[in-house]
């Protein structure tokens, strides 16, 4: 009984959303041409899946946030490790590192259009640069957080250099790698549609974009719906992977 109530928990709110949006509409208390009824929505949607719209916008969004994610994740990756492990690289990356973090991203779009123009490169370029500093971040914390007494036992059962990495300080940076992850496919989101706003003919954001235009509040719903639910799915992913990779950690 209690595992299917905590099934069914999640999803209290959200359809207790639905049935306030639908009162909302039904009983007229805000303009349907604002705030349009899930009916309305629904059959909106149909007609952009049907027509083909919907996937092909959908294509370019899923390509830029995947191709953004693998660039900006693995070089973010790649830095935690290299200055949780050297005191040389971090005390050389870490301060400059830090300063770009706190950049905000719409402060970097005139300069990237200069660098890169108008296409692919430049949207890329932002989403790598947003889900960089989330794993980063995080996996420089990992390594540094590791119980000096794990490594210790390591090299007492002859662990060295890779081995080592793999044996011990890898799997004890997991968890907060893991966090950086999920924080990192949030921030992918949020800055695909601000990159999608350079101009695009292609993606989720143009879709928002054209409907602001023509007043297509049906529309714009639809984005925000879709946006929810990649980044939900991604985390849902994200945490899957977290199971499978921590299933020895007494937390999992």
């Amino acid at each position: 009984m209690k595992r299917v109530v905590y099934k069914v928990l999640p999803w209290v709110i959200p359809v207790l959303f639905l049935i306030g949006w639908q009162l909302t509409a039904t009983f007229g208390v805000v303009s349907t041409q604002l705030v349009p009824t899930p009916e309305t929505v629904v059959k909106s949607f149909y007609k952009l899946l049907i027509s083909g719209q919907l996937l092909y916008h959908l294509e370019g969004s899923l390509g830029r946030a995947f191709v953004g994610l693998l660039i900006g994740g693995s070089i973010g990756f790649l830095l935690g490790i290299s200055n949780g492990l050297s005191k040389m690289s971090f005390a050389f990356t870490d301060t400059s590192l830090q300063m770009i973090r706190n950049v905000p991203n719409l402060a970097l779009v005139p300069l990237v259009i200069i660098w890169f123009g108008i296409d692919e490169a430049a949207k890329i370029f932002l989403v790598a640069i947003g889900v960089m500093f989330p794993l980063y971040i995080n996996t420089l914390h990992g390594i540094r957080n590791i119980d000096p007494g794990y490594i210790e036992m390591g090299r007492m059962y002859g662990l060295k250099g890779w081995k080592l990495f793999k044996e011990i300080l890898l799997p004890g940076a997991l968890p907060s790698i893991f966090v950086g992850l999920r924080y990192a496919l949030g921030v992918m989101w949020m800055t695909l549609i601000v990159a999608e706003t350079i101009a695009t003919t292609r993606g989720v954001g143009y879709l928002a974009t054209t409907a602001q235009q023509f007043m297509q509040t049906d529309i714009i719903i639809i984005t925000i719906i879709l946006y929810a639910l990649f980044g939900k799915l991604a985390d849902l992913l994200a945490r899957f992977g977290e199971r499978k990779a921590l299933r020895w950690h007494k937390a999992y």
